[in-house]
């Protein structure tokens, strides 16, 4: 090789090797970049999967509150009428013994007819008449006023009813008054 060709082929390698070097420093460069949006890209997957799981958390506990409220209102409902009942219980208890009296023909048929719709409408509602006289003390639904002996009935059996008590579909608002037989 003549010295021409070789000063042509040092220039020539030198300025491959410079490019080179330079292809190897941009590369390193990239390397360093695609490392670290790696990173940032685990890390946004990793949030990503954090909100998933939080909007699953919140999601169950609206469908939980949603379920409770649904429960609560259903109760609310099944018993809305109940301080309306109570009321019109007393005045029902009067026509009843309204009744009683057999003095005037009119006045009992139209006492009788207001009676008989306000009976309709309570058992059309819900409320019925918890039965007493008769039956064995409950606790749970009569009130004993007194307590008598009696030959006639059982040991802790009602011997009389002195006021009604009446259930609103499966709740006591007023228990009956009674006498109970106790030897």
């Amino acid at each position: 090789m003549t010295d021409e060709n070789k000063g042509e082929t040092e220039v020539e390698t030198t300025d491959i090797q410079e490019k080179y070097d330079a292809l190897l420093e941009e590369m390193a460069s990239k390397d360093e970049e695609i490392e670290k949006l790696k990173a940032d890209l685990e890390k946004s997957e990793e949030d990503t999967q954090e909100y998933i799981a939080l909007s699953q958390r919140l999601q169950a506990d609206f469908e939980n509150f949603k379920k409770i409220t649904d429960k609560r209102n259903k109760e609310l409902l099944k018993f809305a009428n109940e301080n309306v009942i109570k009321e019109f219980l007393d005045c029902y208890e009067d026509f009843g013994r309204a009744l009683e009296t057999e003095k005037d023909e009119d006045l009992r048929k139209g006492v009788e007819l207001i009676y008989n719709k306000f009976s309709d409408v309570l058992a059309k509602e819900g409320v019925e008449e918890i039965p007493a006289k008769g039956e064995k003390f409950d606790l749970n639904r009569h009130e004993a006023l007194m307590v008598q002996e009696s030959d006639e009935v059982e040991n802790g059996y009602i011997i009389e009813e002195l006021m009604k008590g009446y259930m609103y579909k499966d709740k006591v608002l007023k228990y009956s008054k009674v006498i109970v037989c106790k030897k």
